[in-house]
């Protein structure tokens, strides 16, 4: 397991960009009519698990219609960190500065904790606590997701499968999982692909794997999808996004899918710019 620990859903990547200031100035107060200033905090508890931490984002401006985007780290569902995601909160803060950002630690999996139900319900946890301070963070119930990889998959599952108040707006995917009835996981030879299983514990059977899967929970009301994966990714197989892709075309659902044949698990330069650019323009379609 430590090998997948290291590699798993590392997305090697680099914008290339300075980060935005650390202005943590408190925002002023709404009913004074004073416009609201730029507004962090750091490592925010939603819990008493030193993991249950998220930092947030607030852009200057903002009402109660700002709506925001919520960043899941990968690491194969047993490491990685917020600091992870850091990239795309930087080039965020600069292509979309009115969206709020909150990036999130959830619990890591262990031998003794499964992933599943713990994470999902740390990001359920996160959102209801979100919902709590919007009248102090002066945010909108309007949510989205941006995940890679393990991180990914998580953004997927809860938002088809336990946004129960309909709030997420649009869900992106780096090189998420998907489908965990897949062939190419379920009758692999290769040790990496099957520590994937393995890591959701000795519940192997087709029902449990449907549950996980987001490619299972996908309804023709799941909200809009943008999908990425690399041709060449030797820890996620093509046909979790091929698959994905089809099912949602299927259903209906608004998507859009991007296959670059000779990336792995993560790229870099000018698929790296593609990446972005999509994101962006699709957040500001369905988001901003």
């Amino acid at each position: 397991m430590k090998t997948l620990k290291l590699t798993l859903l590392l997305l090697f990547v680099s914008f290339g960009i300075s980060s935005c200031s650390d202005d943590d100035t408190i925002a002023n107060d709404p009913q004074h009519g004073e416009p609201l200033e730029f507004r962090q905090e750091l490592n925010v508890s939603y819990g008493n698990d030193t993991d249950q931490v998220f930092d947030i984002y607030l852009p200057a401006n903002r009402t109660l219609n700002t709506k925001v985007m919520i960043l899941v780290h990968g690491g194969g569902w047993t490491s990685g960190d917020k600091t992870d995601m850091d990239v795309f909160k930087d080039i965020m803060l600069e292509d979309l500065p009115n969206i709020a950002i909150v990036n999130i630690n959830y619990r890591l999996a262990d031998p003794d904790n499964q992933p599943y139900p713990m994470q999902i319900d740390d990001i359920t946890t996160v959102v209801n606590m979100l919902k709590a301070n919007q009248n102090d963070y002066v945010i909108s119930n309007d949510i989205a997701f941006l995940g890679t990889s393990a991180g990914a998959h998580l953004s997927m599952l809860w938002s088809y499968a336990f946004d129960t108040a309909n709030d997420v707006q649009m869900v992106a995917s780096v090189v998420g999982p998907t489908n965990f009835t897949d062939p190419a996981y379920l009758e692999n030879e290769d040790p990496l692909l099957q520590e994937v299983i393995d890591t959701f514990g000795v519940d192997t059977t087709l029902p449990y794997l449907e549950e996980i899967s987001p490619y299972h929970q996908a309804t023709s009301t799941s909200p809009p999808t943008i999908l990425f994966y690399g041709g060449q990714d030797p820890l996620i197989p093509t046909s979790q996004g091929v698959d994905m892709d089809l099912k949602l075309s299927e259903l209906g659902v608004t998507h859009q899918f991007t296959l670059y044949p000779n990336a792995g698990h993560g790229w870099v330069g000018l698929e790296l710019l593609d990446t972005w650019t999509k994101v962006k323009a699709f957040t500001q379609t369905h988001l901003e």
